[in-house]
């Protein structure tokens, strides 16, 4: 390798990128494992996450208010509360999107032919985006985003050092900033939250079966309807937290913002195994440093080509992805 430092710089880029879709990937991942839908959606419930923070930030100045209510505070906390006052906010934002979402748009089409819901949720992704783009901005400008808390960067050479305000690190130097350590943070945190919660809850346990059994786990005494509706609800919670913070690493927004994203997290969903929770984070990893490399060694408008030709290869050799099994006959 000519240049090992451009390789493990071009390397971090893909794993804030690919823990950033694994937020996503979840979602997608979680909804066909229960309902068999593909949520074309998902990428616009993420893009309405990064609009919540956008206004909750730059307009209502929410990630001040631990410093108005409490002027004796520690400015660190004050900015970690803030901070994660603004993704709960656009989490619960989400929540409430993609259970209207739902209860409107799937819930009555829950036992309509697969191509039904489907074409549904194209609808509600295209009627997200060009109504956001009414109603949001009034355009389908690009916003720059005002990131409520301060960058701090960190390179490495010949050991670890902050970067100072007003300087550049060194050549040769790999550099990270703490946006890059808050995004693997939230979303090992959210991994773990969900292996818990699907494996060693009540909730969970409805999951599986309906995973499993939609019918069966129904005259089981399973409320089917609400399992599915939570399902959705926490699917958008985690794609509202990669929202807000792929808007904090990359500090633009638009209302097209989740088509792409949305599209690589699915494509990550299917290469891990869609269904399977680690597959997600898996496959997610792989497309960021996928990505990323690309970027760095071919040319950054070949990165689009190159997530879909995964898609491809994935259909073609291994349409189950590494960590999914063919679907069983239920007697």
């Amino acid at each position: 390798m000519k240049n090992p430092t451009l390789f493990a710089q071009i390397f971090i880029s893909g794993l804030q990128l690919g823990f950033v879709y694994a937020m996503i990937a979840l979602g997608y991942t979680m909804v066909y494992g229960i309902v068999k839908l593909i949520n074309f959606a998902h990428g616009d419930v993420f893009m309405v996450g990064a609009f919540a923070s956008y206004y909750a930030v730059a307009k209502y100045r929410l990630h001040q208010w631990p410093a108005s209510a409490f002027p004796g505070i520690n400015p660190t906390l004050s900015v970690l509360i803030g901070s994660i006052t603004v993704i709960l906010l656009s989490m619960l934002v989400c929540v409430i999107l993609a259970i209207t979402i739902e209860r409107v748009a799937y819930k009555p089409l829950r036992d309509a032919p697969r191509i039904s819901a489907l074409i549904t949720a194209i609808g509600v992704s295209f009627f997200l985006e060009f109504y956001g783009a009414l109603n949001f901005v009034f355009s389908p400008r690009f916003i720059p985003y005002e990131r409520p808390f301060e960058v701090v960067a960190w390179y490495i050479k010949n050991g670890i050092h902050l970067v100072m305000p007003g300087q550049q690190a060194p050549e040769n130097s790999v550099t990270f900033s703490n946006i890059f350590l808050i995004i693997i943070g939230v979303s090992v945190l959210i991994q773990l939250f969900l292996q818990y919660l699907v494996r060693r809850t009540k909730i969970g346990i409805a999951m599986r079966a309906c995973s499993y059994d939609r019918q069966a786990a129904r005259l089981m005494g399973i409320d089917v309807d609400r399992v599915i509706s939570f399902t959705f609800a926490v699917g958008a919670a985690f794609a509202g937290a990669g929202g807000v913070l792929y808007a904090i690493a990359y500090s633009l927004i638009w209302t097209q913002l989740g088509i792409l994203p949305g599209l690589k997290a699915f494509v990550a969903a299917v290469l891990g195994g869609i269904g399977s929770i680690p597959g997600a984070l898996v496959g997610a990893l792989i497309m960021g440093q996928a990505e990323a490399m690309t970027m760095g060694y071919i040319s950054t408008p070949m990165r689009d080509a190159v997530a879909f030709t995964i898609l491809i290869i994935v259909l073609l050799l291994r349409p189950t992805g590494i960590f999914g099994e063919p679907e069983k006959e239920k007697a």
